[in-house]
């Protein structure tokens, strides 16, 4: 243990020698810290615990602040109450420890909400020190990988975090006072299906078969609809094996909910519901500041098409060109640069995607939805009655950022089994993010389908955008790491 300092290793002796456990079983709690900050003087009896993250001897007389993830209290020690165990709390104690407290309230002369303690129990030994507890963890690679250390020393994670937490609980809310149902689908199949990305594989030992981790549990969730669900909804641990970036994680949060009987647009309506049921239970407010703009999230959320954005930001209508390459040869004429290392591999579908993010999707500040995406972009959406070349889809942007991905789904199987076949011969041309023939799923289909919409919402991207996170990975409590060499 020689990387331990040796003055906590020498309290933890003396912890031994007068026959205090060092980490002992339990301790009875009356009050959670914020709780106790908010009691009135002279609540007797009141029991707290908490790390301690701050003490201030005054000769007879010493305060210290216990904390955890949802508040702090300061606690006051005398001699003259606490006899022998006032000197022994010196002698045993460091700043980390945890500490069990039964006292009665006070104000002191400063206004802070005090216990004075009657009794005290020690409740668990840091063998470590703690980092810069007064000016919060700066290290962001630190931060990330000893979370623990950030929510100790820097309130605004600790406020992320709950914030995260109160977030699903108001979407959970909204969606079960409407009716949906929440369910569990697989993370492991045996192809990746339900959206356009790169998968993580891996091989089942048991089976001998490679398996992959879901990129989204869209077909399963249909599958349950074609099972009798009307309203079902999941909270899904997505992967995809994609490049990493502020804005990207490998393996994310996402929601996803279908609606039997619905089309695209009753979801639009929902999801704008459901986006000010957030802002007015987890935020208190409609209005938002993002960067420098002050985004009011209750004003009317213009519609646009994905042809007519195209042809204002970039001068080409994406119904001339045919196919991808047409189209990529139209984009260098343009000198638009497109970051992608396989554009000749990409087909018409997944190039206009690219070309949108890059012209398009940065200029979107508002809450805007983006509709009327082409049918090759889209391949397990419904084809527009009207115009066959387009979905019946939308997504939803603020700032720059996609925070809803939505559509009226596709239900015909005939037209399922050729878009699928047709996404096949993409991958097998080199698409990686191609979609493959999923026979389970077009078994399911040729059973028979109501009109059903769907949707999905990743909760990463969200709270990065409501929040104004500078990195995607500041609202995750444990994003993936590089190993580092022990």
């Amino acid at each position: 243990m020689s990387h331990l300092p040796e003055y906590r290793l020498q309290k933890l002796t003396t912890l031994k020698e007068m026959g205090i456990q060092a980490w002992p079983e339990r301790f009875a709690v009356t009050h959670t810290l914020a709780a106790a900050s908010q009691l009135p003087d002279d609540t007797a009896d009141v029991r707290v615990a908490g790390r301690i993250i701050a003490i201030r001897k005054l000769g007879k007389l010493t305060f210290a602040h216990l904390q955890d993830i949802q508040g702090r209290v300061q606690i006051a020690l005398k001699r003259d109450v606490l006899g022998d165990a006032y000197n022994n709390f010196h002698k045993i104690i460091d700043i980390g420890d945890f500490l069990g407290v039964k006292g009665t309230i006070f104000t002191t002369k400063t206004g802070e909400t005090t216990v004075m303690v009657e009794e005290y129990v020690f409740l668990g030994k840091a063998l470590r020190e703690l980092p810069e507890k007064w000016h919060g963890l700066t290290d962001i690679e630190l931060r990330y990988r000893q979370r623990y250390l950030d929510l100790i020393s820097n309130a605004d994670s600790r406020r992320i975090a709950l914030l995260r937490s109160r977030l699903l609980k108001a979407i959970r809310n909204f969606l079960d006072e409407r009716g949906f149902i929440e369910v569990e689908t697989p993370i492991l199949t045996n192809q990746p299906s339900g959206a356009l990305a790169r998968p993580f594989k891996t091989h089942h030992n048991a089976l001998d078969i490679d398996v992959y981790l879901r990129i989204a549990p869209e077909t399963y969730l249909k599958q349950l609809v074609v099972g009798g669900f009307t309203h079902v909804y999941e909270v899904a641990r997505n992967f995809r094996n994609e490049g990493i970036s502020p804005v990207h994680l490998q393996d994310f949060t996402m929601i996803e909910g279908y609606s039997a009987y619905w089309n695209y647009k009753d979801n639009m309506r929902l999801m704008r519901d459901l986006i000010l049921y957030i802002l007015e239970h987890v935020f208190g407010t409609y209005k938002i500041q993002i960067g420098e703009h002050l985004i009011d999230f209750s004003q009317e959320w213009p519609v646009v098409t994905f042809r007519d954005l195209i042809l204002q930001d970039a001068g080409l209508d994406i119904n001339d060109y045919p196919d991808g390459s047409s189209l990529l040869a139209a984009i260098r004429a343009k000198g638009i640069q497109l970051e992608h290392e396989n554009l000749e591999l990409l087909g018409k579908g997944n190039l206009i995607d690219v070309l949108y993010k890059k012209v398009s999707r940065p200029k979107i500040i508002a809450p805007t939805f983006l509709t009327a995406h082409p049918i090759e972009l889209s391949p397990l959406a419904r084809r527009n009655d009207e115009d066959p070349t387009v979905a019946d889809r939308f997504q939803l942007l603020v700032n720059g950022a996609e925070i809803i991905n939505a559509y009226s789904e596709l239900v015909d199987p005939i037209d399922q089994r050729q878009r699928l076949e047709e996404q096949a011969a993409l991958r097998s041309q080199g698409d990686e993010e191609a979609m493959p023939l999923d026979h389970d799923y077009l078994r399911a289909m040729e059973h028979g389908m109501p009109p059903i919409s769907g949707w999905g919402m990743g909760i990463d991207r969200l709270l990065q955008v409501l929040l104004d996170l500078p990195n995607i990975r500041d609202g995750v409590l444990f994003p993936l790491m590089r190993p580092l060499e022990e």
